[in-house]
């Protein structure tokens, strides 16, 4: 019998290229459920991808239905935009912790394996040169940075989940992304600054002629990841070969794509000069310091230095990400600015 997966998101960055990498190189049936479906117009058709329009928080009788049905749960639905984690912090907890722990305890009470994208903030302010997932502490700021709530409420289910694992016997896997990017990550025709994560805004910024905004100089250095890699990674834990994904946690990143947020608007600015259309955007092209209570608010705090250790992905899924940073630019880039909702006019 094929494999059958829920993913709750499926519309999202990660859910779409998943769905899409599943229907093309496996035989596992995909169940999926997201308020839209714009990011999934190359599977809707497809026989073995069904997908409902729902809500999480609402079309619960379908989450329950559906967790009895499958065989392992992919509950993507996040909110992931550190602007958002300061303007309305309530919400972030309310969706991303409150709404997934309920479909985890689904997950616990029909003893279904769930699969849970913990993120890389879950290690906040830690001062290890290497994250890493048994011994690295998770180190937040005061009460007043609002700005943890995301990480903590992350956390929190991390916690939760293992502990269903140790007194239910619940199977599962946490698994920790790194700044993935890629095409679709979001829409890099909206203009408006910080409605998009760091790489997309970058991109966005060039295509509209806007300066490319570096927080605090944009000293801090992040580990790319693209999604092709990530997804791949995502595919091993799914197949779970001998177990080897079970009851385990994985930081799933590039640690070889670690760069500087100030590098990073280098090299998309650069990549650009692969496009003739957009010659004068590259002209005009310029960053501009920006401090963070600025940008993001007051209750703002950031992180630093962000390098994963893959040793335990390694090891147990045989899995390492191959895609550089500039060729992940470059995809990137070839996408959308090639697709045809993105031609200059």
């Amino acid at each position: 019998m094929p494999l059958k997966v829920l993913i709750l998101g499926v519309n999202g960055f990660i859910g779409s290229s998943l769905t899409r990498a599943i229907l093309k190189h496996k035989d596992w049936e995909v169940y999926g459920m997201d308020i839209g479906s714009h990011k999934l117009e190359d599977s809707l058709n497809h026989p073995r991808f069904k997908f409902v329009e729902g809500d999480i928080t609402i079309n619960r009788e379908y989450i329950e239905y559906h967790v009895k049905k499958c065989d392992v749960v992919i509950p993507l639905v996040a909110i992931a935009n550190p602007i958002q984690y300061v303007k309305d912090p309530l919400r972030v907890f309310e969706l991303d912790f409150e709404a997934n722990l309920d479909v985890v305890r689904k997950c616990a009470k029909y003893r279904k394996r769930i699969i849970f994208p913990s993120t890389s903030e879950v290690y906040g302010m830690s001062p290890d040169r290497e994250l890493n997932e048994a011994t690295s502490a998770l180190v937040y700021g005061p009460i007043e940075r609002q700005r943890w709530i995301y990480a903590c409420s992350k956390q929190l289910l991390d916690r939760v989940i293992y502990a269903y694992g140790v007194r239910d016997n619940v199977d599962y896997t946490l698994f920790r992304p790194f700044n993935w990017i890629g095409p679709k990550l979001d829409d890099v025709m909206e203009p408006k600054e910080g409605s998009s994560r760091l790489f997309t805004q970058f991109i966005s910024n060039v295509i509209f002629q806007k300066p490319l905004q570096l927080v605090d100089g944009g000293r801090q250095t992040r580990s790319f990841t693209f999604i092709d890699d990530g997804i791949d990674a995502l595919l091993r834990i799914i197949e779970n070969k001998d177990g080897c994904a079970s009851r385990q946690i994985f930081n799933l990143g590039n640690p070889k794509n670690e760069v500087s947020v100030v590098q990073l608007a280098k090299l998309i600015i650069a990549a650009f000069k692969d496009y003739p259309d957009y010659a004068e955007h590259v002209a005009k092209a310029k960053t501009v310091v920006v401090p963070s209570g600025k940008y993001f608010g007051k209750y703002y705090q950031d992180i630093q230095k962000r390098v994963p250790s893959i040793t335990n992905a390694t090891k147990r899924l045989g899995w390492k990400p191959k895609v550089a940073l500039r060729e992940a630019i470059k995809r990137t880039l070839d996408y959308h600015l090639a697709h045809k909702d993105y031609q200059l006019e």
